[in-house]
């Protein structure tokens, strides 16, 4: 029997953020401000501060704080993908694989789309034009 590995199933190894640590001891210390202020003015219900601080206040503030983290994360993965497509297309266009006219043309359309849906919306708007233009064509 192995006693020194041990399984602890739904756990998550992520640490708390600095966001967090911070935002946890402000919402903790204005809690027991509150709750202990209320006693001292002897107030008899100042024990609802803590329930509703601990089990409120602070979940709220936790979520809300990784929302905004997650955010930032996706805002600067979204800008390194467009950096890293930036560098292909200049690669491409220094090695000679695109004329000047693809390349300023790639630039301009990775430029218009910052997201996917972005760049599914000019992908759908230009195939409209050229469906609409071999109509015309097929009139004439």
């Amino acid at each position: 029997m192995d006693r020194g590995v041990s399984v602890v199933v739904g756990e998550e190894n992520e640490e708390e953020s600095p966001l967090e640590q911070l935002v946890a001891g402000v919402i903790m210390a204005l809690v027991f401000l509150v709750g202990f202020g209320l006693l001292a003015l002897g107030n008899p219900w100042f024990w609802i501060a803590f329930p509703v601080g601990f089990a409120g206040v602070l979940p709220a503030a936790m979520a809300l704080v990784r929302l905004y983290e997650s955010r930032q994360r996706e805002e600067a993965e979204a800008t390194d993908e467009t950096e890293d497509a930036l560098a292909t297309l200049r690669r491409r266009y220094a090695t000679g694989e695109l004329s000047e006219e693809a390349f300023e043309q790639k630039v301009e359309r990775l430029l218009e789309t910052e997201t996917v849906a972005d760049a599914r919306k000019v992908t759908d708007s230009r195939r409209e034009v050229r469906d609409d233009e071999a109509v015309e064509f097929e009139h004439s």
